[in-house]
Order: structure tokens, then C-alpha cells, then sequence
């Protein structure tokens, strides 16, 4: 496994504990409104989870968890990615991505893990920024 994609798992962890908490607060929230419980189980997480991770990337091009991990999402260009790459690059990762992986475990990391399935999709890069870059 590429060291890029090492901290791409590892600010996915920050980000996914992050939205948990607020997810579980919303739901708190919710519950006296919304009685289902599959809402719950299944809604509620998701949107909190896409919208985070939306207005963190459409704000500086990175989640709490990319800057904990030294990276940054970029377009091909060099710039902060639309709100529709972002969309296409979320909900790509959320479906078709894990059957890219299952067919050709070998090329799904491309770019030294710094391009995967759903970037090459949403035409994004994760890099990583000036700071870890040196250090590391």
C-alpha cells in the first residue's frame, strides 16, 4: 500500500468519527420528529456524512481528517473542486468504487495512491500538502 494512500485511510477514519458524532447528535435532535428507525439507521448518517464533507472540501478543498493527514483535494488543474466533482466524486465512492476494487485489485491505486477510481471519475487528485510533503 502507497504511504498517500495510507493517509487517505487514516483521514477517512478522522472524518468518519467526526461525522458520527455529529450524526448521533442529529439524531438525538430528530427523534421526537422522525419515529423510524431505518431513517435513523440509514439517512441520517449518510447526509450528515456527505454534507461534512461537501462544505469542508467546497470551503478549502480539505475535511478535518485530509488536514490531520497532511493532504488536500484538488481538480486537475491545480484549484479547489466544483460542488459537482465533489458530488460525483462522493457518490462514486459510495457505489461503483468498491466494484472497481473487486475487479482489478492491481490498478485501483494509480499515481502513487494519490488517484483512485473515484477521483479519476470526478477528475480530482488527493495531494499532499507543502508541510507533510517536506517532512516526510
Amino acid at each position: 500500500m502507497k504511504p498517500i494512500t495510507k493517509k487517505r485511510i487514516k483521514a477517512t477514519l478522522i472524518d468518519l468519527g467526526i461525522s458520527t458524532v455529529v450524526s448521533l447528535s442529529l439524531e438525538q435532535l430528530l427523534r421526537k420528529k422522525i419515529k423510524s428507525e431505518a431513517f435513523h439507521a440509514l439517512v441520517t448518517p449518510t447526509v450528515t456524512a456527505w454534507a461534512l464533507e461537501c462544505a469542508q472540501l467546497k470551503s478549502c478543498g480539505q475535511t478535518i481528517g485530509y488536514k490531520a493527514a497532511g493532504l488536500k483535494l484538488e481538480n486537475e488543474s491545480g484549484g479547489v473542486p466544483s460542488a459537482s466533482q465533489i458530488a460525483k466524486r462522493i457518490a462514486y465512492r459510495d457505489t461503483v468504487s468498491t466494484i472497481d476494487y473487486f475487479k482489478d485489485r492491481t490498478s485501483f491505486e494509480k499515481e502513487d495512491g494519490s488517484i483512485l477510481p473515484h477521483d479519476r471519475y470526478a477528475e480530482t487528485i488527493v495531494k499532499e500538502t507543502e508541510k507533510t510533503h517536506t517532512s516526510s
